[in-house]
């Protein structure tokens, strides 16, 4: 009996971290339903931008290039206009630059709201600045990309002792959002709504510790059943072997 009951503690600490992927497999399909509804509402309520706010981003180009001496550029200003690029793409995010543009702007942003809206970096295998500001109002997404674009031409050449590039492509008012991405949303929505339901039956599933069948019996308490006695009513009437609701026997009235 000492050896039985120990190893029945040994099934209930095993079953802690135990699960028949089969049956869960089973049990998921059983629920079918559920999980596709899930996935449907989820998708609803990403395509319908439920607080989601859009945004819009302005761009201006910056040429990094500027002749040196009797306004002809040579390779000595390409190079240098090379290495200088990722210097003004660093020095734009500096506070005295974004406080300055926020004052002058009146935009009303702390220091980490303006500079965390801005976006600069190099154009690939060019000498060209990209500077793109994103807000969700589209003028103030213009206004902030040029203000920016007539700093690194006006005060980042004072601060670095070099010569000043020139304004490429001036931002435009953007006409139409940035973000979000209704595709991206709407299938992250779904599989986002998909995931909670499974979780929850995942939780049901585990935490699910009724015994259901004669295999329950000998896997949790270790003991081979002799027999199954049939579930039913013998008041109302004679037991029929033909009448099976989830693997339970059923009577049918006389």
């Amino acid at each position: 009996m000492k050896q039985q009951v120990e190893k029945i503690k040994i099934n209930e600490k095993e079953d802690e971290v135990e699960i028949n992927l089969l049956d869960l497999f089973n049990y998921y399909r059983k629920k079918i339903l559920f999980i596709i509804a899930g996935f449907l509402i989820g998708a609803i309520i990403a395509w319908t931008k439920v607080g989601i706010t859009p945004k819009y981003t302005a761009t201006a180009k910056v040429y990094m290039v500027s002749a040196s001496k009797n306004s002809v550029v040579d390779l000595a200003d390409l190079s240098i206009g090379t290495s200088l690029s990722e210097d003004y793409a660093e020095l734009l995010h500096v506070r005295p630059i974004i406080e300055a543009i926020n004052e002058e702007n009146d935009l009303g942003y702390t220091y980490e709201q303006l500079n965390g809206m801005i976006d600069i970096s190099t154009v690939e295998d060019t000498r060209i600045l990209k500077i793109s500001a994103t807000s969700i109002k589209p003028e103030e997404a213009k206004t902030i990309a040029n203000a920016l674009a007539e700093k690194a031409v006006t005060e980042i050449p004072k601060l670095m002792g070099t010569s000043s590039p020139n304004i490429a492509e001036r931002a435009i008012t953007p006409k139409g959002k940035s973000s979000p991405s209704l595709k991206k949303n709407v299938m992250m929505g779904a599989f986002g709504g998909m995931v909670v339901v499974l979780a929850i039956f995942t939780f049901l599933f585990i935490t699910d510790d009724t015994i259901k069948t004669e295999e329950d019996v000998e896997k949790y308490l270790g003991i081979i059943p002799l027999t199954v006695i049939p579930d039913g009513n013998v008041k109302y009437g004679a037991y029929s072997k033909y009448n099976y609701y989830k693997g339970k026997k059923y009577y049918t009235p006389k």
